[in-house]
């Protein structure tokens, strides 16, 4: 292996932006919109061609939400600094993710939830405890994408902790490590078809129980898994692990892996086959940013909707509903037309990602979430000093 594969990345770059990373979190969250957005209810296409449609984007929403995880735990990681304490990370945390949920959750429950939640699904949402109830009425109320903040609050909540100890394993173990979790995260759903009840089954013709989705799919101690993964691979990146696995080739594999995924048994085709293809397309693309190398996801397009990417998820599967539920757009006769209100959705989706972004997200980062001052321009990447943002679909401006 080439001496530079064991050369660290010195400390100046690890608190650099990542903007290509920002780039991809929209492309990513687009994932997410185009499964919920031709699900079998609100899906624009209608007869054969809304099932090949369906079909071929029916894994998109999990290996959007499965990059997000990786990718929180590797911005989190590096970003770290020596000396931040846990509370003023969770602070800015919070101040990040929860305001905007507040807001998309007002608007859902006001524009369509209200008729079909009770109290007892919608007041676990607001606190985000949902994703720990096994009901997928409570899981699924709502605004249906929150349910993975849920899930990111505990990972807030133990990546001081889970950041140390990954600290203290030796690089030349790191890629062990990566191995041991994937097996782990491959094991899950073994154990959910063994264990678990095949019944009832999930809505939405989901071919799973709500058991084995929930067990699978919603609960933190397993997510958690990926969110590790993510960790690992910014350490192994850190300290010259990283085996210079070009962008092509690891686009190519998670690729290929989408293909396996619809293949496979259900539950494995969750998060379990992409899982290694992701964490490879991450850290590949981090290190095109690092060495300076051309990137086309930073422009400045990409890098602006991946700064609304994290008002996106939270917005997009409301303009789906009010769509579908109060105009009654879906489906349509026609292919292109299908395609062209598929295109209006997700760009009234942007623009009041956009408004959310600028209204509610900044403000208040800019008045609660700043603790340091802003880093000297990194010219390694061509980017600004703020710290990087430290959640798959949160925008770059997060510190």
């Amino acid at each position: 292996m080439s001496r530079s594969t064991r050369t660290a990345v010195p400390a100046s770059a690890r608190f650099a932006r990542l903007p290509s990373l920002t780039g991809m979190r929209f492309f990513a969250a687009f994932l997410v919109f185009s499964f919920h957005s031709t699900l079998p209810p609100y899906t624009p296409f209608s007869g054969g061609s809304a099932e090949a449609v369906t079909h071929a984007v029916s894994k998109a929403g999990w290996l959007g939400v499965g990059f997000f995880f990786v990718l929180s735990g590797f911005v989190l990681t590096w970003s770290a600094r020596p000396g931040d304490r846990p509370r003023q990370f969770w602070r800015r945390r919070l101040v990040k993710i929860y305001p905007n949920h507040v807001v998309t959750f007002v608007a859902a429950l006001v524009l369509f939830a209200w008729a079909k939640n009770t109290w007892k699904q919608e007041l676990p949402n607001l606190f985000l405890l949902h994703t720990w109830i096994p009901d997928a009425k409570t899981f699924q109320s709502v605004n249906p994408p929150s349910w993975s903040l849920s899930v990111e609050i505990i990972f807030y909540l133990c990546f001081p902790w889970l950041h140390r100890m990954i600290q203290r394993i030796r690089p030349e173990r790191l890629w062990l490590w990566v191995g041991i979790l994937t097996a782990a995260v491959f094991a899950v759903p073994a154990i959910a078809y063994a264990v678990l009840p095949g019944s009832p089954t999930m809505p939405l013709g989901f071919k799973a129980s709500v058991w084995q989705y929930w067990f699978v799919w919603q609960l933190p101690p397993f997510r958690m898994l990926e969110f590790a993964v993510g960790i690992l691979m910014a350490r192994i990146v850190m300290t010259g692990r990283w085996i210079n696995f070009p962008v092509v080739p690891a686009l190519l594999l998670v690729a290929v892996a989408y293909v396996v995924e619809l293949r496979v048994p259900w539950l494995y085709g969750m998060s379990a086959v992409t899982l290694v293809p992701v964490a490879l397309l991450i850290a590949a693309m981090a290190t095109t940013d690092i060495a300076g190398r051309r990137s086309i996801l930073r422009n400045r397009v990409c890098v602006w909707l991946g700064e609304v990417s994290f008002a996106f998820y939270l917005v997009h599967d409301i303009t789906v509903h009010v769509f579908v539920d109060r105009f009654g757009l879906s489906p349509v006769h026609s292919a292109p037309a299908a395609a062209g209100l598929l295109a209006a959705e997700a760009a009234i989706s942007v623009f009041f990602s956009w408004l959310l972004h600028i209204g509610v997200e900044l403000p208040l980062m800019n008045r609660f979430g700043r603790t340091r001052p802003p880093l000297p321009r990194n010219t390694a990447t061509g980017t600004g000093g703020t710290e990087p943002d430290n959640k798959p679909v949160e925008a770059a401006r997060a510190h």
